[in-house]
């Protein structure tokens, strides 16, 4: 079995228990993931099966997420899972002081990771260190956020921002509640967050655990092509002479225009339409990065 499979990630768990229940399920030893999400977010987790492990890192990096952020708390973890380190009436903020300052998280920003987190610092989980008392500041980086949207706003004494968010890779929404707290000077975290696109993949086409479950005791699962998700890449079809050598790691020139690409990038199909891999364009060359289907 290969593939992939567009798993709605339930609440409480962390990736790495998806895995290995996805691993169980479908008794499969070789099951990644894509894109970590935390124990309490819930959402699309991009499940790679079998042979397509060895495609996730050519995944496209989009994200998207439905977060709730709540006024007037800051905690350890920068949700609600972590301790309480401050909390204070914030029912005095209305919505369109929020508005006015939105603006300033959106683009390419600089970003402070929260201290709970799995970025690693020589070799060890920020999450580890914390947990064991050591002051430890992650570094600072640059994210890029393309959209912010206001879904819906719930005043009270620890008023609500319900936003839509969309962003590159490495973005930290826990980090965003925090900051934005700290521009209004309430104190923010975030409440709760569902991922709703991630890689390529979207939550209204996603599979819980139940319905993969009851699928594979069905023999009805199958898993999504593994070639689907990496519809974004340019695509190029080799002749049978010319995709054997391409297979068996010989670099080719000929019969492909390499010029002029998106992306360095390829999806590499046979003349019948079968996916042979990841193609790697350079001068005058066109390599295999990732050999997928061998042509025998």
């Amino acid at each position: 079995m290969q593939g992939f499979l567009n798993l709605n990630k339930p609440f409480g768990w962390t990736s790495h228990d998806c895995v290995a229940k996805v691993r169980k399920i479908l008794h499969l030893k070789k099951v990644g993931h894509a894109g970590t999400l935390d124990p309490a977010a819930t959402g699309v987790l991009p499940i790679a099966l079998g042979k397509a492990t060895r495609l996730l890192q050519y995944l496209p990096s989009d994200k998207a997420y439905r977060a709730t952020i709540r006024f007037g708390v800051s905690t350890t973890t920068d949700d609600l899972q972590g301790e309480v380190i401050s909390s204070q009436s914030s029912s005095s903020l209305d919505l369109e002081t929020i508005k006015a300052v939105i603006p300033q998280f959106i683009g390419k920003i600089q970003q402070i990771p929260p201290s709970y987190s799995a970025i690693q610092i020589d070799g060890k989980r920020l999450y580890d260190l914390a947990r064991q008392g050591v002051p430890v500041e992650a570094p600072v980086r640059t994210v890029e956020v393309f959209t912010i949207d206001i879904l819906d706003w719930r005043a009270g004494v620890f008023p609500e921002l319900e936003i839509a968010i969309s962003c590159g890779t490495g973005t930290y929404i826990r980090a965003i509640a925090r900051d934005l707290g700290l521009v209004l000077q309430t104190g923010g975290t975030l409440a709760a967050l569902q991922r709703t696109v991630s890689s390529g993949f979207d939550l209204t086409n996603s599979m819980t655990i139940e319905e993969l479950e009851t699928q594979s005791q069905a023999g009805i699962f199958k898993p999504i092509n593994p070639d689907l998700p990496l519809e974004y890449l340019p695509s190029v079809s080799l002749s049978a002479e010319t995709g054997k050598k391409w297979c068996q790691g010989q670099k080719i020139a000929e019969e492909i225009d390499i010029s002029n690409l998106s992306s360095p990038y390829l999806r590499v199909y046979s003349q019948d339409g079968c996916f042979l891999g990841i193609g790697e364009s350079k001068p005058d060359l066109f390599v295999p990065a990732m050999v997928f289907e061998p042509i025998s």
